[in-house]
């Protein structure tokens, strides 16, 4: 994983935007979310890359933090004694990691990039100073991400696939 220790490049950031802005699933946040409040978030979020094949988050793991995919695929499988089922491709304007991110509980699947990918991680610690200093775009966000996890749980195939 290629992390870029700055939190906010406006420049960069245009790419995520336009990628949420075009995702047309059934789970996108794109009418969720006002573009100002994108704009606030975006200095909460942590840019990075993954190599095709890479990992980005382990089933059962403890880390809550929440991804936004701004290029590239990602495969969300759950393993068990048996191998691993593939529950879900998620591409560009996805949200990953909200199971986690809500519920502080182990992750529940493995999440890694089909292709190479461009994502943005937002941690537990930042979100909670962006809940202190910007308390309406942290609501915003949090009702956003809580839709995702509603339409996921309506689907069979997708209820599992919440990370």
């Amino acid at each position: 994983m290629t992390t870029n220790t700055d939190y906010f490049a406006r420049d960069q950031f245009k790419g995520l935007l336009a990628a949420i802005e075009a995702n047309g699933s059934d789970d996108s946040m794109s009418r969720l979310v006002p573009v100002r409040h994108w704009e606030t978030i975006a200095e909460y979020l942590q840019l990075f890359t993954l190599a095709a094949g890479q990992e980005l988050i382990r089933q059962g793991g403890t880390d809550r933090s929440l991804y936004f995919v701004e290029e590239g695929n990602l495969t969300v499988h759950y393993e068990d004694a048996h191998g691993r089922i593939r529950l879900a491709v998620l591409g560009p304007g996805a949200a990953l990691g909200e199971g986690s991110f809500f519920s502080r509980l182990p992750r529940s699947a493995t999440v890694h990039a089909a292709a190479a990918c461009k994502l943005w991680r937002l941690s537990i610690p930042r979100f909670e100073d962006l809940s202190r200093r910007h308390p309406s775009v942290a609501l915003s966000l949090a009702l956003a991400l809580g839709s995702v996890v509603a339409v996921r749980l309506q689907t069979q195939r997708k209820r599992t696939a919440v990370t």
